[in-house]
């Protein structure tokens, strides 16, 4: 394989909403390139892309893809990526060391909300763009429509280059208003016929083609100039102009195609090596401490890894970009993140799931390698000597949870290393282990996720699970002050146990004053792990008990406040007043006011007016406006209360509070409802009492769970 420089390596990521031919485009440029013989197709199965077992099985891409193409003396490395808000992850991976977003539009469905979410990315990091009209092949492709749609959703920097002829079951020719022709396709795609414009279409296309002169000259002084003395700009200073307008991130072309008859395949990749910027001429990377690291083959070797695959009876397979230096089979990096060495044994070149030994790799390109031992996605290895670390990729947080088990006995470490190995290859994905509620959840986002998860440990990992609705993190507080007596003695021979204790329990609030009618001789307050505080006094006069034995008191009443009396949730904001108990000479220790401390601390607490709070989250929901009130009641019927709204864009933002536990399939209704043109994000907000009536279901399903287990 030839080696390129970091000048002629162009690095594109094929962006846009499930269904708009990402995958059928990376197909047809592939074909262009020489590298596959005969077009695959998602429906057939036999695409480069989409190789994987469940691909296959859903019709859909589920993860990006690295694959390449030789063009015309340049390495064109094409990113495919999903198009299922599930999996953006993938998209924002790819993102960050792509060089140019190629943006499919279905010139049926205009712009759909896919291209919306992933739009906000590449404005994000400033990601030159191309739009690309796709399948205007389709009886209903309206390429007017959604040229016109893209120019409402992301202004007037979106400029057209190409405009179809016969647009629909007809589509057969496309104008370049660039260099004013007209390309005429066969029946079979591939290479155009070159012809002048038709009489009839003159004038579109010269009205076209001097509002793209206008467009470009607006964004660069010099061609502004150029362009009021001459009245017109040549074909090269057009290109120029779009490639400085592209870098800063000013224009975004249109193109129009078929990629499923390769009709416009050839033209875009044209265009792509010609205009689109390579990583050279892309800004520097900034490092977390403010080092600039320039894509020079000649600089400090530094690879940012972007995505990691399990490969079976292998290990893992790194992806990775070089954005400095040149990396070379042998080489040892040092490991930012992780402060390893590793050795890059083998280099790659990956063309979907086939890997090609490389002996090395410069500055701007894009490769893999195998069984890294210490390194993961987001992190930055460089060579010995150096202190770089790149910005990481931050990745969306959850929207659903749900708690996984094992449906055979025995298999527990098992899952735990299949989740692993499943978070290792995709970020988004969170395992928790909760002590609290005693069941492993998943935080992921959303249903096809989850269903991706339970297909992989079904079928790669050959585990069988079962899902169930998480349980709710309640908490449990006071509403009055109680005081309770505890004596706990035990006499078993020798030496027996003895302790007495005598507290107050009261509601805590940020400035509450002191304990009315006690001597404070000391004050301790603890931010507990599960959120509230203890405030613990001791009041002990006349040394009753001895000082020696209050951290055991506190010990015990800290156990019990893990397990509260109504739903066994943990407690919190309660001030503990110990004031008065008794010792004895040979029995009292440290166990014994353990348990009296612990017990005295129960007693108190059932008399003091418990109360369940439950987790309230803050909910924004980002969707349009056509769809906010279906929006506003199901978050109604929730128990949730609509905060207001706001706008943001061409959307609507509206904001709530809604209890956690109403909030199990939310992410599906939404999407469901909104035809999944809505977006949402929740975090923990407050704890706020539940009702009466919910107070006691809960309570009575508590106390029978308890029973149940005590019988076995």
């Amino acid at each position: 394989m030839p080696d390129f420089d970091a000048a002629h390596v162009k690095n594109i990521v094929l962006l846009g909403h499930s269904g708009s031919g990402k995958t059928t485009l990376a197909e047809s440029m592939l074909f262009e390139a020489g590298l596959i013989h005969k077009c695959g197709s998602v429906e057939e199965k036999s695409t480069v892309s989409d190789y994987t077992d469940i691909e296959k099985e859903r019709g859909n891409s589920l993860s990006s893809k690295l694959l390449h193409a030789n063009w015309k003396g340049y390495k064109i490395n094409i990113l495919d990526t999903p198009g299922y808000e599930d999996f953006l992850g993938e998209v924002l991976t790819t993102l960050r060391v792509s060089d140019t977003g190629v943006m499919l539009l279905n010139a049926s469905a205009g712009v759909e909300v896919g291209t919306d979410v992933i739009w906000e990315y590449t404005e994000k990091f400033k990601t030159p763009v191309i739009l690309v009209i796709n399948q205007l092949d389709h009886p209903k492709a309206d390429y007017s429509k959604t040229l016109q749609e893209a120019k409402n959703h992301y202004g007037n920097n979106v400029v057209a280059v190409q405009y179809p002829i016969n647009p629909g079951l007809g589509f057969n020719a496309i104008i370049d208003v660039v260099n004013m022709v007209m390309y005429r396709y066969t029946s079979g795609g591939g290479k155009p016929e070159k012809l002048p414009i038709p009489e009839t279409e003159k004038a579109k296309a010269e009205e076209m083609h001097k509002e793209l002169i206008e467009a470009i000259a607006l964004n660069d002084e010099t061609l502004m100039e150029q362009y009021f003395a001459k009245g017109e700009l040549t074909e090269d200073e057009m290109k120029e102009g779009l490639h400085l307008s592209m870098v800063r991130h000013d224009l975004f072309p249109v193109f129009c195609l078929s990629a499923k008859q390769n009709r416009g395949v050839a033209r875009l990749m044209s265009y792509i090596d010609n205009v689109c910027p390579p990583a050279s001429e892309m800004p520097p990377q900034v490092t977390k401490n403010g080092t600039i690291v320039s894509c020079d083959a000649d600089g400090p070797a530094c690879i940012f890894i972007y995505k990691t695959v399990s490969e079976p009876h292998i290990g893992d397979l790194s992806f990775f970009k070089v954005y400095s230096g040149t990396i070379k089979s042998g080489m040892e990096l040092v490991n930012e993140n992780t402060g390893t060495t590793e050795k890059i044994n083998q280099l790659f070149v990956i063309e979907g799931n086939k890997r090609i030994n490389i002996n090395q790799l410069v500055a701007g390109d894009i490769g893999a390698t195998l069984k890294l031992r210490n390194s993961h996605t987001n992190n930055t290895l460089h060579e010995k000597g150096k202190q770089l670390e790149l910005q990481s990729v931050v990745f969306p947080e959850p929207v659903m949870s749900i708690a996984i088990a094992n449906t055979k006995r025995g298999e527990e470490e098992k899952l735990a290393s299949a989740l692993h190995q499943l978070k290792e290859e995709d970020p988004t994905v969170q395992v928790e282990i909760s002590a609290e509620l005693g069941q492993t959840l998943l935080h992921c986002q959303g249903e096809m996720h989850l269903s991706v998860i339970k297909w992989k440990l079904q079928n790669i990992y050959k585990l069988d699970v079962q899902y169930s609705q998480p349980k709710i993190a309640f908490r449990e507080t006071i509403r009055k002050e109680a005081e309770a007596t505890y004596r706990h003695k035990k006499q078993s021979g020798g030496a027996g146990q003895f302790g007495e204790v005598a507290m107050r329990i009261e509601p805590w609030y940020e400035g509450m004053p002191e304990p009315h009618g006690l001597t404070v001789r000391g004050k301790d307050v603890y931010d507990l792990p599960w959120g509230g505080k203890l405030v613990y006094y001791n009041c002990i006069v006349g040394g009753v008990i001895d000082a020696r034995f209050l951290p055991s008191i506190l010990k015990g009443l800290m156990e019990k406040m893990q397990q509260g009396p109504l739903t066994g949730s943990y407690v919190r904001d309660i001030r503990v007043c110990v004031f008065d108990g008794k010792m004895h000479p040979v029995d009292s220790n440290d166990i014994s006011f353990k348990i009296a401390g612990m017990m005295a601390f129960r007693q108190a607490f059932q008399q003091a007016d418990p109360q369940v709070l439950e987790p309230i989250y803050a909910v924004e929901v980002r969707c349009p406006d056509d769809v906010r009130g279906s929006i506003m009641s199901d978050i109604q019927q929730r128990r949730g209360m609509v905060e207001g709204m706001d706008t943001e864009g061409h959307f609507t933002l509206v904001k709530a509070q809604v209890p956690h536990a109403e909030m199990h399939q939310f992410a599906s209704t939404i999407r469901s409802i909104t035809q999944g043109r809505a977006r949402f994000k929740m975090r923990f907000h407050h704890y706020a009492p539940v009702s009466s009536e919910m107070q006691r279901k809960l309570s009575e399903a508590y106390k029978k769970e308890a029973a149940e287990m005590a019988e076995v």
